[in-house]
């Protein structure tokens, strides 16, 4: 498994589940054009932007490249890389029909093309181990999982946090140890 630095964005969550077999790394997903009218998922990407580098990978149809130009718009260039998988014809093994131009998106296309397309984006190989704060046991004792009001006390935080109220409690922390310090954890959490 390739450990990297950048975060990556990606249309749903068959790319997802795609690229977490390849990849460790914060990984996002737009739910297509979702992203556009969704001011918490920008604040996050703008925020794992600056403290990581974001990567946009996206199917090569006209669709992928529409998301890639609205991250664009709100990513500054210096902070943002777009990895293109090649343009395949085909479809995926759990569509009955191709897409809509006939070509194979992000999980459709084999492990070498998505390495490589990464590679040559210039994505920055992250060998040492991470410093975590977070983890599961923490968030169940802070209160934030397994109990009556850890979804409300998650939200909460997400609100403060100017992150998606949707993030899963395993997505949370994951975001919390590659976005966020513990101070800035901390201090939210108190107003929650």
């Amino acid at each position: 498994m390739l450990t990297i630095r950048e975060a990556i964005v990606v249309e749903g969550r068959y790319d997802t589940i795609r690229l977490s077999q390849l990849i460790d790394t914060v990984i996002v997903q737009t739910n297509g054009f979702r992203l556009f009218h969704d001011k918490e998922q920008i604040a996050l990407l703008r925020r794992l932007a600056q403290t990581r580098g974001l990567v946009v990978l996206t199917d090569s149809d006209s669709a992928g490249f529409v998301i890639r130009d609205r991250i664009s718009s709100f990513i500054p260039k210096e902070q943002l890389r777009h990895a293109y998988i090649p343009p395949c014809a085909g479809k995926e093994k759990r569509k009955r029909t191709p897409s809509k131009e006939g070509l194979l998106g992000v999980e459709g296309v084999s492990d070498e093309a998505i390495l490589q397309a990464l590679r040559t984006a210039g994505i920055t190989e992250d060998s040492a181990s991470r410093v975590t704060f977070m983890t599961p046991l923490r968030m169940f004792e802070d209160g934030l999982s397994g109990g009556k009001d850890s979804k409300a006390k998650r939200e909460r935080l997400c609100e403060l946090l100017s992150l998606p109220k949707f993030l899963s409690a395993s997505r949370l922390c994951q975001v919390l140890n590659t976005a966020f310090t513990e101070e800035e954890y901390r201090t939210a959490l108190s107003q929650t």
